[in-house]
């Protein structure tokens, strides 16, 4: 069992949202077939691998170019969105562990955040769902950047709003692209690859996990917890 170094003490956690906290990419992958299907198009897991992580203007510019699409890329967005939030009131669901995960990082008095590619208005919606915004330090959504994964600015913005070291920052993420960001940043990024992203590189990854429940993060939020009490000895 893969245990995280001794002189590691996370004292802030950030999530990634869609395949991380709940099974949006799931929904997407289903969402995608059909969408791509009623452009003339077949998804293709290269394609789909490309699409996966970055917000959803960058998502649609590679299908459009993929499929030489005539439609705008916001035409492209509002019309895949659509169609994926109407399959969302039936499928959507929390990842497994997200509740006890929680539940421990607020017992310890850990700041944590969302940091997605997605858009705000679809973040707090999902958030809300579960009446989970509130229990958020902060939220950094697709327009709070200028740049998207893999790009490490939207990590970087997390810890200096949380006044840390990236290094200090516990990051969670199911892709590739999202864990390249984190990489960059120079946070402890830990992966949950699933079914959609098991495929995509990782590398340079902290700890490559099973599920929320892995042992390798409740051993984080153990160590976090020593320093807590060491720092208020």
């Amino acid at each position: 069992m893969s245990l995280p170094p001794d002189d590691v003490c996370i004292k802030a956690v950030v999530f990634d949202l869609d395949g991380t906290m709940f099974n949006t990419e799931m929904v997407f992958h289903v969402a995608g077939d059909d969408f791509v299907r009623s452009k003339g198009g077949l998804m293709t897991e290269a394609l789909r691998q490309q699409m996966m992580g970055r917000r959803a203007a960058e998502s649609m510019a590679i299908l459009k170019a993929a499929l030489s699409l005539s439609e705008s890329i916001e035409q492209l967005r509002h019309e895949s969105h659509t169609l994926f939030m109407g399959m969302l009131e039936s499928r959507l669901a929390p990842m497994p562990g997200l509740f006890e995960i929680l539940q421990r990082i607020d017992e310890l008095g850990l700041p944590r955040a969302v940091a997605t590619s997605s858009h705000r208005e679809y973040l707090e919606d999902i958030l809300g769902r579960y009446s989970l915004l509130e229990g958020f330090a902060f939220t950094l959504a697709a327009e709070d950047v200028v740049h998207g994964k893999p790009h490490p600015e939207i990590y970087l913005a997390a810890a200096e709003r949380m006044s840390l070291h990236p290094s200090e920052v516990l990051v969670i993420e199911d892709s590739g692209i999202g864990t390249q960001a984190g990489v960059a940043a120079g946070v402890h990024i830990v992966s949950i690859p699933h079914i959609h992203s098991a495929n995509q590189n990782f590398t340079g990854t902290k700890h490559t996990a099973s599920s929320l429940m892995d042992p390798y993060l409740w051993k984080l939020l153990e160590r976090a917890q020593l320093g807590i009490v060491s720092a208020q000895s």
